[in-house]
């Protein structure tokens, strides 16, 4: 008897749509990195079979299409409200998954109260903050993340600290409330910082479903026509001047029997202090 000749290998898929990003064209200018951010989440959710049982929070601003572009139930929030309204989702549905998309100028300027006190709290809230650095959907003004120097529609000649203030780094504030179970930050900038903000994420998740307390995952990301740049100016902007004043990598880390700081020692779990970011860098002054 012969042995019939065994069945060729089928084709290596390298790409594929996940099931939760929904198939349609984006609104989006072209080169945002929202697109991406958007992605990321669906493959995570798709990877840990979550999306059936996620009720996520949309804000006001640009990151509210989210729900246009993923397969997710939502809820709307008021603006700035997001972690308010996922803390009531978290008591009447205890059995969800929460997520939170918020961009910079929902998060960090009217919803800081909100963002603070969910932290505060350690609520079981997955959030996902995008950082452009400009209030993008109302014509690229200055957010309280915007870089000093950065001209926006409402700092033309640069933003000026002592007019202004400095821009407020939120992931490192919310960092050392004891709430805060985990705290990173990535980017959209190139595929290997888009490789590690998935990983982020996909912890991020992790955390909430292990019941370990708040987690936060900011993303910084790039705003073309809010910089007045094209995409691949943006890009080089976000690399060369973004990164350097917002450090990329983890910021806190409280799930483990010790906590990862960034010099590779560990200190004992119950310390309440944020660990530095792990990929620290030279901070150069930002230029517009």
């Amino acid at each position: 008897m012969t042995t019939p000749p065994a069945e060729a290998p089928g084709p290596r898929v390298i790409y594929a749509r996940p099931a939760l990003l929904a198939e349609r064209s984006t609104s989006y200018c072209p080169g945002c990195g929202h697109g991406v951010v958007h992605r990321l989440i669906a493959e995570v959710l798709g990877e840990l079979d979550l999306g059936p049982r996620t009720i996520a929070v949309a804000p006001v601003g640009c990151a509210v299409f989210a729900y246009d572009y993923l397969n997710l139930d939502f809820v709307e929030a008021p603006h700035g409200r997001a972690p308010a309204v996922g803390t009531g989702i978290r008591r009447v549905r205890p059995d969800a998954f929460v997520l939170t998309y918020q961009g910079d100028g929902d998060l960090a300027s009217i919803g800081t109260a909100e963002i603070v006190h969910a932290a505060a709290r350690g609520e079981r809230i997955t959030a996902v903050f995008v950082n452009n650095g400009v209030y993008g959907m109302t014509g690229g003004q200055m957010a309280p993340t915007t870089l000093v120097g950065q001209k926006t529609t409402s700092t033309p000649t640069g933003r000026d600290p002592a007019f202004h203030g400095n821009p407020i780094p939120m992931t490192e504030m919310l960092a050392v409330l004891p709430g805060v179970a985990y705290a990173a930050r990535g980017s959209t900038a190139d595929a290997a910082s888009i490789g590690r903000t998935k990983s982020y994420l996909k912890k991020a998740c992790q955390v909430q479903l292990a019941g370990a307390g708040f987690a936060i995952v900011e993303v910084l990301s790039n705003c073309p026509v809010g910089w007045g740049m094209t995409p691949v100016e943006s890009m080089e902007w976000l690399t060369d001047h973004v990164t350097p004043i917002y450090p990329l990598g983890v910021i806190a880390d409280r799930t483990g029997p010790t906590r990862a700081v960034a010099s590779g020692r560990t200190d004992p779990a119950p310390a309440p202090t944020a660990a530095a970011p792990t990929d620290p860098a030279p901070a150069p002054t930002a230029g517009g």
